[in-house]
């Protein structure tokens, strides 16, 4: 595989930067509508992701994962 050099990086950033690429939210493949969990339970998933710098699904998974494995 080829590397990039840092002026294509630099050129690529910019040009999406510029134009994001449009999502379909149709096509996600997991879809946690955050705005059916309470208020407590939304500021946590909220909070815990940005100071993890990971999107709340991934907090919930972790979560999940932990109870299944304690379950077992």
């Amino acid at each position: 595989m080829k590397t990039m050099t840092e002026e294509e990086a630099f050129a690529l950033d910019e040009y999406y930067t510029k134009n994001p690429p449009k999502v379909d939210p149709s096509k996600a493949r997991i879809r946690i509508p955050i705005a059916y969990a309470n208020d407590a339970a939304a500021e946590y998933l909220n909070k815990k992701a940005k100071t993890t710098h990971r999107i709340p699904a991934d907090i919930i998974g972790e979560m999940v994962k932990e109870k299944i494995a304690i379950a077992l």
